[in-house]
C-alpha cells in the first residue's frame, strides 16, 4: 500500500477482528494481525493511541464491541485520530456498504481508514479501484456460499449426513463423518425421555428428574430445557420408519442400498432456514452485544431425507409421546393483566437476566379466589439456587406503583422531560449508525419533511398569507 509520511498522519488506532470459524479454520489469528499492524505502524513512524481487538465477532455487521470503541475514540475521546490501521479491508466490514460509511464517518472527523492490502489511493480513482474490488470480493464469497450450499444439498441427496457443529442427542459420527451411528448411552436417555413423555409426565418433570440424575445436556450443561424434549419427541430421527416409507422420501439409488427388512430413523436436511445477526443494546455496564436469531420452517417439498440407523424406541411408544406433548406449549402470559413490566424494562441484579411475571392465586375467607403477580428471577424460578442466588419475589403491584410514579414525575417536569428527549435521540442516533438501509430511511423521512413544510410555505405564498420575501427567508 502506499506510503503516508507524506501526509503525516502520526496517532494511530490498530484494529484487528477475527470470526471464531476463521480463526479455527486458517488460524489468522489476533496477534499475527496486531503484530503486522506494529510493523507498519513503527515504520512509518505512526504513534499508536489504542490496540482495538474484536474478537470472535462477524464482518458482516457493526454491532461490535471493539468497532464501537474505535468509533468512539475517533469521535472525540482520544483526541486527534490521524489514522485507523487493519491488516485488510475486510477486517473492518466484509460489507462494502458498511467499510464505505465508517470511511465517510472517520472523514468528517479528520481520520484515514487504511488497511494494509488497499490498492488504490485517496484520489477519485483509487477510491473506485478499491470499491470495485471490494463488489468483486462479495461477489466471490457469495458464489463460494452458494457452490458449498448445493455441495451439502447434493451430499444429502446421495443418503449421506452433512456433519455440522453438533450432532443429534445420541448419535454420533461414523468415521466417514458422512452417516450416523447410534451412541447407546446418550439414547438410553433419549429413550427413557420418550418413555415418560408416553406415560403423561409433565416436561417439568422430566427436567427435574434428570438433573437430579446428574445427566448432562447435549451441550454438557448442568440444566435442561423444557422445549428440548418437545423437540426431541417430534423429531422423525427418533421414529422408526420402514422401508417402503423411507423410499418415498429418498432417491432410488439410496434405497437400493437399504435393507428392506429394517426399519429407520430420518434425518431431514434443508427443513429449517435459521439467520442471525448482531445486535447491541444499552446497559447499566455499557452497551450489551448478543446475536438475534431468526428461524422458519421450510416448505416440506423443499426437504431432503436421510436414511439413519433405528433408534431402537418401539413405534406406539413414539407415538404415545408424540399424543401428549403436541399441544404442550407454554401458554401465553398476553391479556392477564393491563400492563407490566416486560421487554426487559425490570432485570435481576444477580444475574441480569429478564424478570419474569408469575402469579399466584389465593382464596380470601370469604371465599372468593384472587390471583396476585410477581416479579422473580427465571434462573432461581426453574433451577434454584444454581441458576441464580436471587431467591426474591417482588411484588408486581408494588414495582410496579414505583415504576408509574416515577414515570409521572419525570412526565410532569418538562425540563427533564425534554432533556431525556434529547438523550433518548441521541441514543436512537447512535443506534442506527452502522446500518445504511436504517440510515437512509432517517434521511428520507427528513427530506420529505423538509418538502411538506416547503409546500406548505408555497401554498401560504399563494393564499397571500406569506410576502414573496419571507418565502425566500424561509426556504434559503
Amino acid at each position: 500500500m502506499p506510503s503516508t509520511n507524506s501526509h503525516g498522519p502520526k496517532r494511530a488506532i490498530l484494529y484487528a477482528r477475527v470470526s471464531t470459524d476463521e480463526q479455527a479454520r486458517s488460524g489468522f489469528s489476533l496477534r499475527q494481525q496486531i503484530e503486522r499492524l506494529r510493523e507498519y505502524a513503527a515504520q512509518e513512524g505512526h504513534e499508536v493511541l489504542e490496540e482495538v481487538v474484536d474478537p470472535g465477532q462477524s464482518g458482516a455487521s457493526l454491532e461490535r464491541p471493539g468497532m464501537d470503541r474505535v468509533r468512539d475514540l475517533v469521535a472525540g475521546e482520544a483526541g486527534d485520530v490521524s489514522v485507523v490501521l487493519a491488516q485488510d479491508r475486510d477486517r473492518f466490514s466484509r460489507e462494502p456498504a458498511y467499510t464505505y460509511l465508517l470511511r465517510r464517518e472517520f472523514e468528517e472527523r479528520g481520520t484515514i481508514l487504511r488497511a494494509l492490502n488497499d490498492r488504490g489511493d485517496e484520489s477519485p480513482e483509487g477510491e473506485l479501484t478499491d470499491g470495485i474490488l471490494d463488489q468483486l470480493a462479495k461477489f466471490e464469497r457469495a458464489k463460494i456460499a452458494e457452490r458449498s450450499r448445493r455441495g451439502r444439498a447434493r451430499k444429502a441427496q446421495e443418503g449421506k449426513v452433512v456433519a455440522g457443529r453438533s450432532t443429534r442427542y445420541g448419535f454420533k459420527l461414523n468415521s466417514a463423518r458422512d452417516g450416523y451411528e447410534v451412541e447407546e448411552k446418550q439414547m438410553a436417555v433419549v429413550r427413557g425421555i420418550f418413555g415418560m413423555a408416553a406415560e403423561g409426565t409433565a416436561l417439568r418433570a422430566i427436567k427435574l428428574i434428570l438433573e437430579a440424575e446428574n445427566i448432562p445436556t447435549p451441550k454438557g450443561a448442568r440444566f435442561w430445557d423444557r422445549s428440548f424434549f418437545r423437540r426431541c419427541v417430534l423429531d422423525d430421527i427418533y421414529r422408526p420408519h420402514s422401508f417402503e416409507e423411507v423410499v418415498a422420501v429418498v432417491r432410488p439409488e439410496v434405497a437400493a442400498a437399504l435393507d428392506p427388512s429394517k426399519v429407520y430413523g430420518i434425518w431431514w436436511f434443508n427443513r429449517r432456514r435459521m439467520t442471525s445477526r448482531q445486535v447491541s443494546e444499552p446497559s447499566e455496564n455499557g452497551r450489551r452485544y448478543g446475536k438475534k436469531y431468526t428461524s422458519y420452517t421450510k416448505p416440506k417439498e423443499e426437504w431432503i431425507g436421510v436414511p439413519v440407523p433405528d433408534a431402537g424406541i418401539p413405534r406406539e411408544l413414539v407415538d404415545a409421546a408424540r399424543e401428549a406433548v403436541i399441544d404442550n406449549r407454554a401458554p401465553s402470559r398476553a391479556g392477564r393483566r393491563f400492563w407490566e413490566l416486560s421487554g426487559g424494562i425490570a432485570r435481576c441484579a444477580q444475574c441480569g437476566r429478564r424478570m419474569r411475571t408469575i402469579y399466584r392465586t389465593k382464596q380470601r375467607k370469604s371465599g372468593l379466589r384472587r390471583t396476585y403477580g410477581y416479579y422473580k428471577c427465571p434462573g432461581f424460578h426453574d433451577n434454584g439456587v444454581e441458576g441464580c442466588a436471587n431467591r426474591r419475589t417482588v411484588s408486581a403491584t408494588s414495582l410496579e406503583a414505583k415504576v408509574w410514579r416515577f414515570v409521572k414525575t419525570v412526565m410532569m417536569d418538562p425540563a427533564e422531560l425534554i432533556e431525556d428527549l434529547d438523550r433518548m435521540i441521541d441514543l436512537k442516533r447512535r443506534e442506527e449508525r452502522g446500518d445504511p438501509r436504517k440510515e437512509a430511511r432517517v434521511w428520507v423521512e427528513e427530506l420529505a419533511k423538509l418538502e411538506r413544510m416547503r409546500d406548505g410555505y408555497h401554498d401560504q405564498t399563494a393564499e397571500g398569507l406569506m410576502s414573496t420575501q419571507k418565502l425566500r427567508e424561509k426556504i434559503a
